[in-house]
């Protein structure tokens, strides 16, 4: 079964949501949610709470959060952790249709994974 997306404040992209969103992925943006200005914690917690692997650009806290929650034994729907470089909207399509390809919802649980690695 795939896994549904939430993106971060830092990773909204309207143009790649919809270009997901026309390949089926289901993805909500951080202002579609009421998520903007909400803290990393809270968006980890939203986005494990309705099952969404989260992209952000936000790597080293992600990255600590995501080993931070893994110390302490809780379960995320996944982390897509994508540096700050400047992505042009096709590849970000095509990195993220292909990890959603490979990745079901059950492997993403509480795993970390590199955009740049796809």
């Amino acid at each position: 079964m795939p896994f549904p997306l939430l993106f971060d404040e830092d990773a909204s992209r309207h143009a790649v949501a919809r270009a997901l969103r026309q390949a089926s992925v289901d993805v909500v943006l951080a202002m579609e949610v009421g998520l903007l200005g909400v803290g990393d914690e809270a968006q980890l917690a939203h986005a494990a709470a309705g099952g969404r692997a989260l992209l952000t650009f936000n790597v080293e806290d992600f990255a600590r959060l995501h080993a931070g929650w893994a110390t302490q034994g809780r379960p995320h729907a996944g982390l897509i952790l994508a540096t700050q470089q400047r992505w042009r909207v096709g590849e970000l399509v095509r990195r993220l249709l292909h990890l959603h390809a490979v990745r079901s919802a059950a492997e993403m649980r509480s795993r970390l994974e590199y955009l740049s690695n796809w």
